[in-house]
């Protein structure tokens, strides 16, 4: 077994059975004790996020003669493992059984050997899990293969197997071996129904805790574990929440984004408290305080505050715990005693006079008492028994105002919190938006908070600890009774409250921000999916008192063709009219869109009078209101530079206040969501989880939109899944340099796209098929025929001469005939291509019927007849990539789903706050949702409140309940005003209908 090289070697240990082991380890004991801390916590199981090919070169073995054999079978009764091996390293096998007892035993004399050496060169612990991962690693590259040659038409579950997470070029893999990426890139195409393999279920962490993170993850999601564990591998292989909810929605259960997302940021905070963990688990060993009870307390953890609770006495520069206090003087011994033997107890043989803390009968049974205090405490079952019992009882959320001096906090402060100076509510019932509030007025110093447990769960507590739990397991003195007594009140008042309390405000802050963010992430969405108003000429008014008000007249394409300042509210407005008048008639444009910041009121004042004169006839004109929030950051910004440069930021504004309307997704992209100004608390909650929840919901909306590849802007090709600011910079630059894209296929030779990237974006680009045709035509192109009536062969729609290629593969292929392919204008991803293909010959249609009404009455006709499930089994793909396929086939060319979406209110008309009256029945547009209700323009000035209450599902649309978007901007609805305070502005709204 000399000869066996070293790599071998190591390998071979994951096969021996646990008893060699066992007999090897009491034949090492004591060169195993000094590594036992150090092992102790490694999980078994871990799999690097990144799998490689290659393995980093080892010692050079002795040479054996080489035999043709390439793999070593290795039976131990249970199954087989693969061992690869390295070049020239081969080992001649004449009996499988019979090397495999002689394996086992020199693998036992050289695991000691090699333990020895470790020890004497004094190696980090890393290069055991090293070489453990490179089993792991070995193993699972042997499954791939193995796996992947199991089935004649491979299912989207292929994807999986062997994932490589960082896109690399095709010449990092092993020779002999496909790409990993490219191959799970290809597999995806046969859209085959997906069904995990059973060994599929468990999913390996990079750390591992004593709780499983599927079940976890499925509890506090309320998410079945087999979605869950479908999510996180999802998210694990760098799949795109969009592409995720329209390519893979039979993986995770029709889930919506919303849900996805809540799933994607428990799952990060699992990972982190588990990251958080790990790093805890070694700075505690490097201190040499690890014990076997205090490792099981840690890996136990699921949350921060547990976390806290568990590692605070181990913290750097704490002068220790009174438990570790007591601990140090030897009193464990004793405590323990009490619970399991306490007839045998004799605290009077603890006494050292000249010991501090040991001189008296009272203060050994002090610290005594404070040791059972802290084993309490830190017992799983115990926190588990309290846990259950706060659910089930009334817990209350107390705040009053703080006792401080009025210098120290501001009046105007106190008065904001009016609300909150002597409130109370059942954690249970409290609003998130309440907790919010408190936790604001609490941070201002403006409240105190406290969460009050009642005195009836702490004796039912205690009633419980000591007659189950912590009950002596035989008779025990009044004394020791006593001292036991004591420590579940001790336990109970200074460390497990105060958990309690944690724990519950956390948890409650947690749910709030959440919501807000959510909330903040709805109203987001709504407010980028307003339908655009294309084909109209614009002026954009960004009103103002001393500065005048700055206009600027798009054309319909967003060209600007005027801008200009005009002063209406310094006594100049009828000189200005007739400037207005003039600029209206020659540019042909009958639509103003004002601004809704300073001077607003005054300025659609102005033009309502002009209208209701029919001052600019034969002009027949009509204005809105847009919300201007984050215009002027825009105007100064330099993406605002470069698309406007030279011209003044205040007119800039007036052209983005105009093209909100013309086309709102494209323009608010450009706006850092946050100061979109459509959220509740967003400076309060957490400002990571706000920006990752609004850069998801912008990138959901651009791409589910879709963007033409050929004339959109960059910003907003950032924004499309699988695109980032580097890729959609590269994207342009090589549209400029070679011209228009004609098919999705070309994505590929764009730098920095890979096959993950292109899998991801690959859907949601557009190839306008009108505008490719003509360049085609200018350009004389070579065409084998015309597209009408072409089976596309080729998902790519690229032909490649037969030209030789050379072993390193580039992205530009040689001499590539391009053909526009009419899908790459569809939703339908480029991996169903075939598909749709074989449908289309299925029902007798073309590629140039796509979209048209005869499409869509032989589609119709078909499903009537067979029935989309029968046809998916047919076509072996699943229902919802089929219905995918179908739309793609429907829906006109230029088809944009925002159409359903509300489009801006015009108004020739003003109504004024003192015109209201209780009763009044007014039609208004939706200006922002809260949790606490929603705000609505009903044209006076300010907008009015619906409280959250008033708000019903039977008051909402078919439609709206449909979308499961609520209420949110841009939605028209009919109110009746339920109360007008005038002093204070306020207006209170009944929601009568959602129009």
């Amino acid at each position: 077994m000399s000869s066996l090289p070293r790599k071998a070697k190591v390998k071979v240990q994951t096969v021996v059975s646990k008893d060699e082991f066992s007999s090897f380890s009491e034949l090492s004991s004591a060169s195993e004790e000094d590594d036992k801390e150090d092992s102790a916590w490694e999980p078994q199981k871990k799999v690097p996020r990144r799998l490689k090919q290659s393995v980093p070169k080892e010692s050079k073995p002795k040479r054996v003669p080489r035999v043709k054999k390439n793999t070593l079978q290795i039976n131990d009764g249970s199954e087989d493992v693969a061992v690869k091996e390295e070049p020239n390293s081969s080992v001649p096998i004449a009996d499988v059984a019979l090397e495999d007892r002689k394996n086992k035993l020199d693998t036992v004399q050289t695991l000691k050997t090699a333990k020895t050496k470790r020890k004497n060169s004094a190696q980090s612990p890393s290069t055991q899990r090293t070489k453990k991962l490179k089993v792991n690693e070995t193993n699972k590259a042997s499954n791939f293969d193995s796996g992947s040659n199991s089935t004649d038409i491979p299912s989207t579950s292929t994807m999986w197997e062997g994932a490589c997470k960082k896109e690399e070029s095709e010449d990092d893999c092993a020779s002999g071996q496909p790409p990993l990426k490219k191959m799970k890139t290809e597999t995806c195409p046969q859209g085959q129904p997906v069904m995990f393999p059973a060994n599929a279920d468990n999913i390996i962490e990079e750390v591992e805790m004593n709780w499983d993170i599927v079940q976890v993850l499925s509890e506090r999601t309320n998410i079945e574990p087999w979605v869950c564990a479908n999510i996180i591998r999802l998210f694990d292989d760098d799949n795109t929440i969009p592409f995720i909810i329209r390519y893979r929605k039979e993986l995770i259960n029709n889930l919506d984004a919303d849900s996805l997302r809540e799933v994607q940021q428990a799952l990060e905070e699992l990972r982190a408290v588990a990251k958080k963990i790990r790093s805890t688990i070694q700075k505690i060993k490097k201190e040499g305080k690890m014990s076997e009870c205090l490792l099981k307390a840690l890996l136990d953890c699921k949350s921060s505050e547990e976390l806290e609770h568990v590692s605070a006495p181990y913290k750097t520069g704490s002068k220790g715990t009174k438990a570790q206090r007591a601990r140090q003087l030897g009193l464990e011994g004793a405590a323990r005693t009490l619970l399991e033997n306490p007839g045998e107890l004799n605290l009077l043989s603890y006494i050292q006079p000249n010991v501090e803390g040991l001189s008296a009968l009272q203060d050994i049974a002090t610290g005594v008492q404070h040791i059972l205090a802290d084993m309490i405490a830190k017992d799983r079952d115990t926190l588990d028994f309290i846990r259950k019992l706060c659910q089930n009882r009334y817990i209350s959320l107390q705040s009053s105002l703080a006792k401080v001096s009025s210098k120290k906090v501001n009046e105007k402060d106190v008065d904001k919190f009016v609300l909150y100076q002597n409130f109370s509510c059942n954690i249970r019932n409290i609003q998130h938006h309440q907790i919010l509030a408190i936790n604001r007025g609490e941070n201002l110093k403006v409240l105190t908070v406290k969460v009050n447990i009642p005195d009836g769960v702490k004796n039912e507590f205690c009633r419980w600890c000591i007659q189950n739990r912590w009950r002596p397991r035989s008779f025990a003195r009044p004394e020791l009774m006593k001292i036991l007594n004591k420590s579940l009140d001790d336990s109970f008042k200074r460390l497990i409250y105060p958990l309690l309390c944690r724990e519950l405000r956390a948890k409650l802050t947690s749910d709030a921000e959440k919501e807000s963010v959510m909330m903040f992430g709805r109203n987001l969405r709504q407010l980028l999916l307003t339908s655009p108003v294309p084909g109209r000429t614009l002026m954009g008014v960004d009103p103002g008192y001393k500065h005048g008000c700055k206009l600027a007249i798009i054309s319909p394409t967003s060209q600007i063709l005027h801008t200009d300042v005009v002063y209406l509210h310094c006594g100049q407005g009828f000189r200005e009219a007739e400037k207005i008048k003039r600029l209206l008639l020659n540019f042909n444009c009958s639509t103003v869109v004002i601004g809704n910041g300073t001077a607003c009121r005054e300025t659609e004042a102005y033009f309502a009078d002009l209208i209701m004169k029919n001052y600019f006839a034969p002009l027949d004109v009509v204005y809105c209101i847009v919300s201007e929030a984050g215009a002027s950051i825009y105007s100064v910004s330099s993406e605002a530079n470069k698309e406007m440069p030279g011209l003044d930021p205040n007119l800039r504004s007036a052209v983005s206040i105009a093209r909100r309307v013309q086309d709102p997704l494209a323009e608010l992209v450009k706006i850092e969501p946050k100061h979109i100004g459509v959220g509740m608390y967003q400076h309060d909650v957490s400002q990571t989880l706000l920006k990752a929840t609004l850069d998801s919901v912008v990138e959901e909306c651009v791409s589910f939109v879709g963007v033409d590849i050929n004339i959109c802007s960059e910003v907003l090709l950032r924004h499309i899944a699988g695109l980032n600011a580097n890729r959609a910079k590269n994207v342009i630059e090589w549209r400029e340099k070679n011209g228009p894209f004609v098919n999705r296929e070309q994505l590929k030779k764009v730098k920095g796209l890979g096959p993950k990237s292109f899998q991801q974006c690959a859907g949601f680009i557009r190839i306008n098929q009108d505008y490719i045709r003509t360049f085609c035509s200018s350009q004389h192109t070579e065409s084998p025929g015309p597209i009408q009536g072409v089976a596309v062969t080729s998902p790519a729609g690229v032909e490649v001469t037969n030209e030789k290629q050379g072993k390193k593969k580039s992205k530009i292929a040689v001499n590539v005939v391009l053909q526009p392919n009419p899908l790459d204008q569809t939703c339908i991803h480029p991996e169903s291509y075939d598909i749709a293909m074989r449908f289309l010959s299925f029902i007798g249609g073309t590629l140039c019927e796509i979209g048209k009404p005869e499409m869509q009455q032989k589609i119709n006709l078909f499903l009537e007849k067979e029935g989309i499930e029968k046809i998916a089994e047919k076509l072996q793909t699943t229902v919802h990539t089929l219905q995918i396929i179908v739309d793609g086939l429907s829906q006109p060319e230029s088809f944009d789903f925002r159409t359903d979406f509300d489009k801006p209110d015009f108004k020739r008309s003003i109504v004024c706050l003192e015109d209201l009256q209780v009763g009044t029945v007014l039609t208004g547009k939706v200006e922002n949702a809260t949790l606490f209700g929603i705000f609505v323009d009903i044209g006076v000035g300010k907008a009015g409140l619906i409280p959250i209450r008033n708000v019903t599902e039977a008051k909402l649309s078919k439609t709206k309940k449909r979308r499961s978007l609520g209420l949110g901007p841009g939605e028209r609805v009919e109110v009746q005003v339920l109360n007008i305070d005038v002093p204070r502005s306020r207006i209170t709204l009944d929601l009568i209908r959602v129009l």
